[in-house]
């Protein structure tokens, strides 16, 4: 198996541009930060710092250049999963901070947004949108592993409890068992997917019309996660 197959993220379904794309660049700085053994939360990070450089350069005007920085945070955030899973350093600690930072980043970006646009309202519905989306993402692929929800006492695990936990638990009530199709095409509104089309705008001088896209992504997902469950024996397979 390559190198790049074991540093794969374990999926029912994976996210395509992803795969075909930011994994790839990752893997490429994946392989010298395992020779040089830099820790995963280090590159988590350096991920993070490359974002929040991203938003400040959003509320500058610099909407290119802010383009260019958030897809480098797109890589860097696909390449510290890639470095532990590689490495065999995998850890709670990784996963709360990758989180939690992703957090942060995502409502710097959209506060950057409001800022330069004069819109911070509608750019603070976009961040809602985003941080729903994502979060219907996570749960529907859980809910088809059967995973239950959980985290630890550590500091990070208890910040995650209160930024992260209550929508696991909400969602974790009122998602019906998904369909594999349903994992499928939600697996496509991933992290990877969702910055690559806010740096399009951004680069374009649009920034807002990806929160519009946004909002709009959020009522089909609310269509597609809640139809009738039409292929009963797929969702049981996964009990």
């Amino acid at each position: 198996m390559s190198e790049l197959a074991r540093s794969r993220k374990p999926r029912l379904r994976q996210e395509w541009m992803c795969e075909t794309v930011f994994r790839p660049l990752a893997h490429l700085v994946v392989v010298p930060l395992a020779r040089l053994r830099v820790p995963p939360p280090a590159v988590v990070a350096a991920a993070a710092a490359f974002g929040i450089a991203s938003a400040v350069e959003l509320a500058r005007g610099e909407l290119v250049v802010a383009a260019l920085l958030l897809q480098a945070k797109t890589v860097l955030d696909n390449a510290d999963g890639q470095l532990a899973r590689l490495t065999g350093r995998v850890t709670a600690f990784g996963r709360y901070l990758d989180a939690e930072l992703d957090l942060v980043v995502n409502a710097a970006l959209f506060a950057a947004i409001g800022y330069e646009t004069g819109r911070p309202v509608l750019a603070a519905a976009g961040f809602v949108a985003l941080t729903a989306v994502l979060s219907v993402n996570f749960n529907v692929e859980r809910l088809a592993r059967g995973a239950p929800v959980g985290w630890d006492g550590s500091l990070l695990g208890r910040a995650y409890a209160v930024l992260y936990g209550w929508q696991d638990r909400v969602l974790d009530r009122v998602l019906p068992r998904p369909e594999l199709g349903t994992v499928t095409v939600l697996a496509q509104l991933g992290m990877s997917s969702q910055l690559l089309v806010l740096g399009i705008c951004a680069a374009l001088g649009q920034p807002l019309v990806d929160t519009w896209l946004l909002l709009v992504q959020l009522a089909a997902v609310a269509v597609l996660v809640f139809r009738p469950n039409t292929n009963q024996e797929v969702s049981l397979e996964h009990r």
